[in-house]
């Protein structure tokens, strides 16, 4: 009988590393098959016709095909990209003379930056995706990118940004054996269109009346007007370089940061009173109604012996109701900048794993790539606000003047 086991068990071996093998095989295969299926449907489509077909629609014919590379998750593949007699075909599936997806090279990058060996990162492409990258290709990869990003970040603004939304992150960076603070801006608007869009980002140094001057002015320089309102947190020197650059916009002080500001001088225990109290002033109908209100709370903080957060509330509430002077179903949108905010929490995400920065360059070229991918997804494709509201606003005022 155990004799008969021992048989059965030299029948029954399996070899893991062969099927794992053949699996890999198998998807490469696939991923393969798919791609040059994509790329020859791309093709009859440039030419208005399948191969072969004769059709009154035809507008080219192919000229036979070329091998390109292509290294993915499931290792390398071959494509057949074809050739057409009168165009050139770029396909929308795979970039001309891209060698690997997008998220392999994002992730070289990122690894580069946090410090990660040249040899290290060969280790990892390898057992990864089952080939070496060579510092050459490393460096080669960067330098490809910043161009990418610079060109992105300097192209003209051909719209005018009735809304901007500006902020910045501070992050880390080595200076002379020691680790220093850099800020970089952003800024993103609502066209008026009522799409929204990434208008641009700089290195500031520090978030100062000088670095958001250099902002605005680089902002400007690229075509930024008609702006109507600025929403922001109060940095240091922003509002006064918005009135230097942009004197015509309104500003708008996001109402989240001003309740931060009045919850450092409030107790725990005191805090869910305290917030109700300020979102009521930010409920009300009107902007008159509102500074009602602010004064009824301000009074109440009073009496909660809560003086440093009244006389907070009572100084700064009106630079948070700017808002009421647009189209009210725009408010909840322009009276905060949780719409930038949100997108800073992603930059800070991403850029974490690198810790201190090579040079403020290197920063602002990762945080770039970001913000150019971002602006590349649905982020950028959904209609945000009805902007025409704001004309037909415009008009009964000069009615009713």
């Amino acid at each position: 009988m155990q004799e008969d086991s021992k048989e059965l068990g030299r029948v029954v071996q399996i070899d893991e590393g062969r099927i794992k093998d053949h699996l890999g095989e198998l998807v490469r295969g696939t991923v393969e098959e798919t791609l040059n299926a994509m790329l020859d449907a791309e093709a009859d489509t440039l030419c208005g016709a399948g191969r072969y077909e004769r059709s009154p629609d035809r507008v080219d014919t192919r000229a036979g095909s070329y091998k390109r590379k292509l290294h993915t998750r499931a290792g390398e593949v071959e494509l057949k990209m074809p050739k057409l007699r009168t165009q050139t075909f770029e396909t929308a599936i795979i970039e001309r003379y891209r060698r690997r997806e997008s998220s392999i090279e994002e992730s070289l990058i990122e690894m580069y930056l946090a410090g990660v060996s040249v040899r290290r990162v060969e280790d990892i492409t390898q057992a990864l995706w089952g080939t070496k990258v060579s510092p050459g290709t490393i460096s080669n990869l960067n330098k490809k990118v910043y161009e990418h990003i610079e060109a992105w970040r300097n192209r003209p603004i051909e719209q005018e940004q009735p809304y901007v939304y500006l902020d910045g992150i501070v992050l880390k960076r080595s200076w002379a054996g020691e680790v220093k603070n850099v800020s970089v801006l952003v800024a993103i608007g609502v066209g008026k269109d009522g799409y929204r869009r990434i208008l641009g980002v700089c290195e500031g140094h520090k978030e100062d009346k000088s670095g958001w001057s250099a902002f605005l002015a680089h902002l400007k320089e690229r075509g930024l007007r008609g702006v109507r309102l600025v929403i922001s947190d109060a940095c240091l020197g922003l509002v006064e370089s918005v009135n230097e650059y942009f004197p015509e916009a309104d500003w708008q002080r996001c109402v989240v940061h001003l309740y931060r500001n009045v919850f450092s001088h409030v107790p725990s225990h005191k805090m869910k009173e305290v917030t109700l109290l300020l979102k009521a002033i930010h409920a009300q109908e009107s902007q008159a109604s509102a500074r009602e209100k602010a004064e009824q709370v301000v009074a109440k903080l009073r009496a909660m012996k809560l003086r440093t957060a009244a006389d907070l509330v009572a100084e700064k509430i009106e630079q948070t109701l700017t808002y009421y002077r647009y189209p009210p179903s725009h408010w909840a949108r322009i009276k905060t900048n949780n719409p930038l905010e949100r997108i800073m929490r992603e930059i800070r995400r991403r850029t974490r794993v690198v810790g201190a920065f090579p040079d403020g360059h290197s920063a602002l070229m990762l945080v770039g790539a970001r913000l150019r991918h971002i602006a590349g997804t649905k982020w950028g494709t959904r209609k945000y606000l009805r902007m025409e509201l704001l004309d037909q606003e415009e008009i009964e005022k000069q009615l009713t003047a």
